[in-house]
């Protein structure tokens, strides 16, 4: 009875997450981030380690080709002084020392290639998330706008209405519009008909006599003689042919 209840408490725990992960997948996708962040963190913490382990081999490898250099030295000098033992002594510590100088030097080789492959898969890895991760942004888009086109046209369906159901409304704009206009209509007609056009003409003849009083008053306080303006003869135009 125990192992049936705690089935079915997995179970309901499952179907809870399960609804949790469908509505949040953009919550999914921050943890797949944060795990590949700790995996990558600690994908390079070991390579950092290689990467130590090859430059102590490259120090190690300088160290003891220099040594055997400065044995060579030594050897020849002894020699040419005929320091026959020490040269002989020193001939052996030279010979170990190339071996382990050779150990040494294909170790580094093995590490540095190691590292060097290990480094292009990291990389590579990288890449590959990045690029899945991408799209993935993009099908989550393309899900929220299919999303929201399916909400749209639900909630469009649930108001399943027809353009004659609105023509009580539409009806009673038009009559209001109507009217409105009929009212601004006959005011715009009261306001001109009440207007004195002939009172208009007249103060407007009465203006233009007095800027030419005025004119010829400045003309004549200049010294300008005027000519009336019925006097002034039109300048004659030139005919286009041989004069007669």
């Amino acid at each position: 009875m125990f192992w049936r209840i705690g089935r079915l408490f997995r179970g309901f725990l499952g179907l809870f997450i399960s609804g949790i992960e469908n509505a949040n997948p953009e919550a999914l996708m921050e943890a797949a981030r944060q795990e590949f962040r700790t995996k990558i963190t600690q994908y390079n913490l070991a390579l950092a380690k290689m990467a130590g382990v090859a430059e102590r081999l490259k120090g190690q490898v300088k160290a003891k080709a220099d040594r055997a250099q400065e044995l060579e030295r030594r050897i020849l000098a002894n020699h040419r002084a005929g320091n026959m033992d020490l040269a002989g002594t020193l001939a052996r510590e030279l010979q170990e020392l190339k071996a382990d100088l050779t150990t040494d030097t294909h170790e580094l080789k093995e590490t540095e290639e190691a590292y060097d492959a290990n480094l292009r898969q990291a990389k590579l890895v990288q890449r590959e998330f990045e690029d899945k991760v991408r799209r993935l942004e993009k099908q989550l888009s393309q899900v929220k706008i299919k999303e929201a086109q399916a909400e749209a046209a639900g909630a469009l369906s649930n108001v399943a209405f027809k353009v004659g159901d609105l023509g009580d409304t539409m009806k009673t704009v038009e009559e209001v519009l109507q009217k409105r206009y009929e009212v601004s209509a006959g005011k715009a007609r009261v306001a001109k008909d009440m207007v004195d056009m002939d009172a208009v003409q007249e103060k407007e003849n009465e203006r233009k006599a007095l800027e030419q009083v005025a004119l010829a008053e400045f003309l004549a306080s200049q010294g300008i003689q005027t000519t009336p303006a019925a006097e002034q003869t039109p300048a004659t135009a030139k005919e286009i042919g041989p004069e007669r």
